[in-house]
């Protein structure tokens, strides 16, 4: 019964799927519990670096608070729904870790004013195309 404070997730390398024709990417989701995820090393499958920025950097970290919508970005997005899905795949380029917790973590105005920041994170989805056109009409 009840709600889990904290939760504790480490990524490895890993095989990402087990059956043929399954979808590999990270999918897009929302949480019940704000999740903080760091990058240890490497890279990480669902925003890899593009020359020139953006990416998840080893060091790095992001903060999703409850319900906020989050997912891969575009790149590794159509990137992975275009690999053959007929046989596992190994992911074997980074360690990342999350804590989740169903308690609302308030970010620090250090954080906030931090010359690291990365102030356009959401451009990232900005090239995905809609695949629901009618889910917007009244």
């Amino acid at each position: 019964e009840g709600t889990a404070l904290a939760d504790f997730v480490i990524f490895p390398p890993r095989i990402m799927a087990t059956d043929e024709n399954t979808f590999r990417p990270p999918w897009f989701h929302r949480n019940v519990m704000t999740e903080f995820m760091g990058l240890i090393y490497g890279e990480y499958d669902a925003k890899k670096r593009e020359t020139g920025g953006g990416g998840f950097v080893p060091g790095g970290a992001s903060l999703h608070s409850i319900m906020t919508p989050h997912g891969p970005d575009a790149q590794s997005y159509y990137a992975n729904v275009k690999k053959d899905c007929k046989t596992p795949t190994r992911f074997e380029g980074g360690l990342a870790f999350m804590f989740e917790s169903s308690a609302m973590c308030k970010v620090s105005k250090y954080a906030l004013e931090c010359e690291q920041r990365e102030e356009g994170y959401a451009d990232c989805w900005d090239d995905l195309v809609c695949t629901f056109p009618n889910s917007h009409a009244p």
